[in-house]
């Protein structure tokens, strides 16, 4: 029988789970750095071009070896399509539209989608706390979208579905990735990441042909080294890390982080201002994932409970 225990978080997970938030929510930050001299598409392929030799040497370091199966390098191909091609240049074009704090808030609603998707192909049960959460979660994305919706498709609506759109082929990777669990974690990572690397370069030199650009600044190299070392490399490591310490349900917590480090350094750095109601919006989306999670819940209903019995106690 399956155990349905979560594990909990000391200090140091805590820590780590604190680090890797603000890793990823610094990709939004860095992004929108070296979007402003380079296009989405070749940004995509600096950041993993850059990540996948870091994390190629990082197998040699730590004594594994890339499989030689096609079938392995196969699923490679097709978790580095839907965990960082398809998502990382929807995230990138919708940044040229929007604040990255926004975006990274749309991102923010990727568990919402994997619970709907585990649902639909059978691998876990929509249970009321789920559905609830999803509900509270799709609410909130209404509402950041808000007027937009009925002004037609502009071109900042089609950002924010193209974050969307990344968010779900986010959860399809999570769901998909479930079939890597006899490969070590950082061959995983560092095969999705070269996969994903060979397909966009032909795709960033037919479309963005960056050739034709100007030689980008520091300020744009260092955000490129920034999210394809830290935001990439270094975020892998520390997820995998977390996955097997602190478990995948506790991990889910980092989607609640994420926007508060997106936001604090799109508004304190990039000047970017967002409206009331992407926060509304993102207190929902949080409210749902907290729903999700059910620990909070469960954690009100045995207190609720001890002080009835406590209560009961006194009246005999």
């Amino acid at each position: 029988m399956r155990s349905s225990t979560i594990k909990t978080m000391g200090p140091l997970e805590w820590f780590l789970l604190i680090i890797l938030s603000v890793l990823w929510g610094g990709s939004f930050f860095f992004s929108k750095v070296a979007l402003a001299e380079l296009r989405p598409f070749t940004v995509v392929l600096g950041r993993v071009g850059i990540a996948a030799l870091a994390l190629n040497l990082i197998v040699r370091a730590s004594g594994h070896r890339m499989p030689g199966s096609r079938e392995i390098w196969g699923m490679f191909l097709v978790m580095g399509l839907l965990n960082n091609l398809i998502p990382f240049s929807l995230i990138f074009w919708g940044q040229t539209r929007i604040a990255s704090g926004l975006a990274s808030i749309l991102n923010a609603t990727t568990p919402l989608w994997t619970i709907l998707l585990a649902h639909l192909t059978g691998d876990e049960r929509l249970t009321a706390n789920r559905l609830g959460g999803v509900a509270f979660g799709l609410v909130g994305v209404t509402v950041m979208i808000g007027p937009d919706v009925l002004g037609g498709l502009g071109l900042k609506m089609l950002a924010q579905l193209a974050v969307l759109g990344a968010a779900f082929s986010y959860a399809l990777a999570g769901i998909y990735g479930k079939r890597f669990k006899a490969i070590p974690p950082y061959v995983t990572a560092a095969g999705q990441i070269t996969c994903t690397t060979l397909m966009m370069i032909p795709v960033a030199l037919f479309v963005d042909r960056p050739w034709l650009l100007p030689m980008p600044g520091i300020k744009t190299w260092g955000a490129l080294l920034a999210i394809a070392l830290l935001s990439t490399a270094m975020a892998y490591v520390l997820y995998f890390r977390l996955l097997s310490t602190a478990g995948a349900t506790n991990l889910l917590l980092v989607t609640l982080l994420i926007p508060v480090s997106a936001l604090l350094l799109g508004t304190g750095i990039l000047g970017e201002r967002l409206d009331p109601r992407h926060f509304i919006g993102m207190g929902l989306t949080g409210l749902g994932l907290v729903v999700i999670d059910g620990r909070l819940l469960r954690k009100i209903k045995s207190r609720k409970f001890l002080q009835r019995q406590l209560s009961d106690d006194c009246s005999m």
